[in-house]
């Protein structure tokens, strides 16, 4: 294959319209070539029935949750379609859309695509998308760790059923996004509608990609801004937060630029001693020497082969890095830095 083909995960809670934006997404010419895995809980697969493009290319997965005995059928499935595709019995396949059931952890999602030898090679994570539904967000935040996780590991956010939730509900929804994943992006949704490129431009593999796309990606512009925008809803958002504060999202900045073995070795000891507490780590990195930034993705205790961009996206060389955690504060993250590589970050 010429070039990994993208792997979009679509995620979110119990009734969140995770098939309704699919059904949306679907009647998009541009998603012809696209293969659908659906993942459902129990012995019989329902929401298949409400996909309205059913197909060969569709493959329904009905094992259990990805998150744990379904993964392997995950992989069997990618494999599968790979092959009829190599072998030409599928004549297009040029992204695959990877719904999950409401009760999955990402994680372990794209922790299959790092680690399968066979899968990393033909295809690559672009991004993840999870839907939250303002009516329930508060509630399901408060009560369902899964529900924040799939949160905090979005790329993209969307607001579903904006047409039949209340002003304060959106607000009250945006205030949660801004405490649980400020820096991701967010789309309002009503009737199922979305942009019809919400999943496009969500990786930076892409060497065309260039500086609006970067800065989206990264979210670091939102991430500073998020202090702000919570006290934006009035009295509301002097409260903390329905997840009470487990889940935090630290940007870290570093004006001089990193010998790479030294960097590397600090995100590595991160990784193994708290990779269970980095729910995601993204960032642009200025390596001493080199004329562009280096990318870096984490998930979990899994890092993504390290890519180097074509150039910077602005005029800020520094080195950033997002990490989103979970019962992890900012003080360990700088002080891994500090003693591996001997940086200050601000």
């Amino acid at each position: 294959m010429a070039k990994p083909i993208p792997v979009s995960l679509l995620t979110g809670f119990l009734g969140s319209g995770k098939t309704t934006l699919l059904n949306h997404l679907l009647r998009d010419p541009a998603m012809a070539g696209c293969a659908v895995l659906i993942n459902e809980v129990g012995e019989v697969g329902l929401d298949h029935l409400l996909i309205e493009r059913v197909d060969e290319e569709v493959v329904l997965l009905e094992s259990g949750c990805l998150c744990c005995t379904v993964r392997g059928d995950l992989a069997r499935a990618l494999r599968d379609l790979t092959l009829r595709h190599e072998a030409g019995t599928l004549a297009r396949l040029d992204r695959v859309v990877i719904e999950t059931t409401g009760l999955a952890d990402p994680a372990p999602v794209i922790n299959t695509l790092m680690r399968d030898p066979f899968l990393a090679h033909r295809f690559r994570l672009d991004g993840v998308v999870a839907t939250l539904d303002p009516r329930h967000a508060a509630w399901q935040l408060a009560q369902h760790v899964e529900a924040q996780r799939q949160i905090a590991m979005a790329d993209r956010v969307v607001l579903s059923k904006c047409d039949i939730a209340s002003d304060d509900e959106v607000a009250e929804a945006h205030r949660q996004l801004d405490a649980l994943n400020p820096g991701a992006q967010r789309f309002l949704s009503r009737q199922g509608a979305v942009p019809a490129d919400l999943l496009a431009g969500m990786a930076l593999y892409d060497p065309a990609q260039r500086g609006p796309a970067v800065a989206a990606w990264l979210g670091a512009a939102r991430i500073a801004a998020a202090p702000a925008a919570r006290g934006a809803f009035g009295q509301r958002a002097a409260a903390p937060p329905a997840h009470d504060g487990r889940i935090a999202t630290h940007l870290l900045r570093f004006d001089t630029p990193f010998e790479w073995d030294a960097f590397i070795d600090a995100i590595d000891l991160l990784l193994q001693v708290a990779g269970d507490r980095v729910l995601r780590l993204k960032g642009l990195v200025n390596v001493a020497g080199e004329p562009a930034p280096r990318v870096i993705h984490a998930v979990s205790r899994e890092r993504y082969p390290e890519s180097t961009l074509p150039d910077w996206p602005d005029e800020d060389h520094s080195t950033r890095l997002v990490f989103i955690t979970l019962d992890l504060p900012r003080a360990p993250l700088e002080k891994a830095f500090a003693a591996m590589c001997g940086a200050t970050s601000r």
